[in-house]
């Protein structure tokens, strides 16, 4: 299967989609028929313990891209273009073309309208991409903290020309994250790309969430629309409790 048709299947059903940073996880996801893995640089946070994404580096992202390719074979796997890495048009490109050539089929961006060109240029080199907008992590610093978007109507007028704009530079997707549930709803149907919903209710064509998130494997934080599916912090904390009582258990 090509790359152009696993992104013409996100069109088929409601996108299943996870973030992976690692080979077993990836092939883990990959093997459960999850459509979308995303190389996420939120491994700067549930990954590498730092308080936010703002310090992944490209060399970062283009390893775990690497490890996280050996694992997929299904999937489409999408790499996040990290922190200034796309200040310029020119660095957009370059730093998109390193992704792809570490093993990613597609990058993601965050932003609307302000980052229309850079998103242009990916996409006439070439490299489909996906948008982001709502709340976006890596401005976390200029705006002080996580904010829900769209609670006002201006908000919402301009996430929905974000996401007209990207639609209209030909993204294959784009991430809504942390919008109010009625505006995302609004922009899902506005738009006529799959959105992928986190923290932005059940109206958007898709899901993703963070698999640390999903799996309680980051018991630290927990995000207020996490729904974690399993407990794997306290099943390896019982295990190594197990275990260093066993060779105690031997002197």
């Amino acid at each position: 299967m090509t790359t152009l048709d696993r992104i013409a299947k996100l069109r088929e059903n409601r996108v299943v989609a996870l973030t992976a940073y690692d080979y077993p996880t990836a092939r883990i996801l990959d093997e459960a028929g999850v459509d979308l893995i995303l190389v996420g640089d939120s491994l700067g946070m549930v990954f590498a313990g730092n308080p936010d994404t703002t310090s992944v580096t490209m060399e970062q992202m283009i390893y775990h891209t690497s490890v996280v390719r050996r694992g997929v074979r299904n999937a489409l796997l999408v790499s996040d273009l990290p922190y200034h890495s796309y200040d310029t048009v020119r660095e957009a490109v370059a730093n998109a073309q390193r992704l792809v050539g570490a093993g990613a089929d597609a990058v993601k961006l965050e932003g609307g309208v302000a980052i229309i060109e850079k998103v242009k240029a990916i996409l006439a080199s070439g490299i489909p991409v996906s948008g982001h907008i709502g709340m976006l992590p890596q401005s976390v610093h200029r705006e002080g903290s996580y904010k829900k978007k769209g609670k006002t109507a201006q908000e919402a007028a301009l996430l929905l020309e974000d996401a007209r704009v990207l639609e209209e530079a030909g993204v294959f997707s784009m991430v809504l994250e942390s919008i109010v549930p009625d505006v995302a709803t609004q922009i899902t149907r506005a738009v006529n790309v799959p959105t992928i919903g986190i923290g932005a209710g059940s109206g958007c064509t898709g899901q993703i969430a963070v698999v640390h998130d999903l799996a309680g494997f980051y018991p630290w934080f927990t995000p207020p629309f996490a729904k974690p599916k399993a407990n794997f912090a306290d099943q390896l904390r019982q295990a190594a409790q197990a275990y260093a009582a066993e060779v105690r258990a031997q002197a």
